[in-house]
């Protein structure tokens, strides 16, 4: 039978025919040999950084295997979330609730009925958890509240030595000190850093794609997606597939990709991405409370504020996740009309600082960047690449 682009490029569920195995550059070991040795270590809990739409839950599918997951997010948690309620929960464990017995009085016909409540304790979730071979998947940990977080790791801290397996998965520059610097744990600890994907292992993606469908890629033309790609493999499936759907579109699969196709395909991409609204509030900037605010001529003519500046600037070439201030400093100040006074560093940092603030406060969706220690870190790939063929930056 042959195979659909629907099967063969998968952005948001396992990529059964294109996935890809890779190393670390530390390590000779694949990254599915080192998370299966992790969680068949007893007694250890297992910490798996890597930066946003990277493959990390891909990978615990892989090596774990889907049906043996029970996933939890870490905005799954607020501060008065019961962790054993919810750990059962999400494995389809009534924690608590009501059961009623029927009994027949001798020698006579009368019944009487009992209700009693039951209520689950931590040892029975955690036999139940082992009896299965389940593991706890807590992905994005960051997002629980901080006091929350503490009180997680003290959970799994006694869990794990009980045989409890647990995956805790969060992003590198946010490596939780209630994980990975708790005394507590310190020995009990398997740590694994994903790093970014290569362009060269992204190609791949590609390569093996396109060859399964039968249909040319060129090797250039695949380096160019996988650059736009981010370094992340759901964007670059994302890509591959809408290429396909142009391709099918135009009832010609013989015909070359080219430049053109690419662009399209970009931007077909962008069209269910919704950053929208983060990106009209990042160019807006916090409130000003009726005061004007300096505005720089850009080389194209238009007057900009120094937020409306921060956003052109991180959607500028090359696409980078992570930009050091100086990088950032360079392509505003490079923007900006040569006769034209520049803000100063100090008002950009501030600015930088003042944005991070006002997108921290509002839902997931608006947390996609971090100024810190004098970098910015862009947190999610797709938004970036939103900023860069959505028509978000113009």
């Amino acid at each position: 039978m042959k195979l659909r682009a629907e099967d063969v490029f998968r952005p948001g569920a396992f990529p059964e025919y294109t996935y890809i195995s890779r190393k670390s550059s530390i390590s000779d070991l694949s990254y599915e040999f080192r998370l299966m040795q992790a969680i068949k270590v007893s007694g250890f809990l297992t910490s798996l950084v890597g930066p946003s739409k990277m493959g990390k839950t891909i990978l615990c599918e892989k090596v774990i295997g889907f049906e043996n997951i029970v996933e939890i997010s870490g905005a799954d948690f607020e501060e008065n979330t019961d962790f054993w309620k919810l750990v059962a929960a999400k494995a389809g464990l009534a924690y608590e609730g009501q059961f009623a017995s029927e009994k027949k009085i001798a020698e006579t016909s009368d019944k009487y009925t009992k209700k009693e409540t039951f209520s689950l304790t931590k040892d029975k979730i955690i036999e139940y958890y082992k009896k299965k071979n389940l593991v706890l998947v807590i992905d994005d940990f960051h997002y629980a509240p901080k006091d929350k977080r503490m009180q997680v790791a003290q959970q799994l801290k006694d869990a794990i030595r009980r045989g409890f397996k647990a995956i805790v998965v969060s992003l590198p520059h946010r490596a939780d000190e209630a994980i990975r610097q708790n005394a507590d744990l310190s020995g009990r600890l398997s740590l694994i850093n994903m790093e970014p994907w290569e362009v060269a292992d992204l190609k791949e993606i590609a390569k093996l794609g396109f060859s399964r469908l039968e249909i040319k890629m060129e090797d250039e033309i695949a380096e160019q997606i996988a650059v736009e790609s981010l370094s992340s493999p759901q964007l670059m499936q994302y890509i591959c597939l809408n290429i396909c759907t142009i391709l099918e579109m135009s009832g010609d699969q013989d015909v070359q990709i080219g430049q053109e196709i690419l662009e399209t395909a970009y931007r077909y991409t962008t069209a269910n991405f919704e950053y929208g609204d983060v990106v009209s509030l990042m160019k807006k900037g916090p409130n000003t409370r009726g005061k004007s605010r300096n505005t720089f001529l850009v080389k194209s003519g238009q007057p900009c504020d120094l937020y409306e500046l921060i956003v052109r600037s991180i959607a500028e070439n090359p696409p980078i996740m992570k930009l050091e201030f100086e990088d950032v400093k360079k392509r505003i100040y490079g923007m900006i009309s040569d006769d034209c006074k520049k803000p100063t560093p100090q008002a950009i940092k501030e600015s930088l600082a003042k944005l991070q603030e006002l997108l921290h406060g509002r839902e997931d969706i608006f947390k996609v960047l971090d100024w810190k220690e004098g970098v910015l870190y862009i947190l999610d790939p797709l938004f970036l690449f939103y900023l860069r063929w959505g028509g978000g930056n113009k």
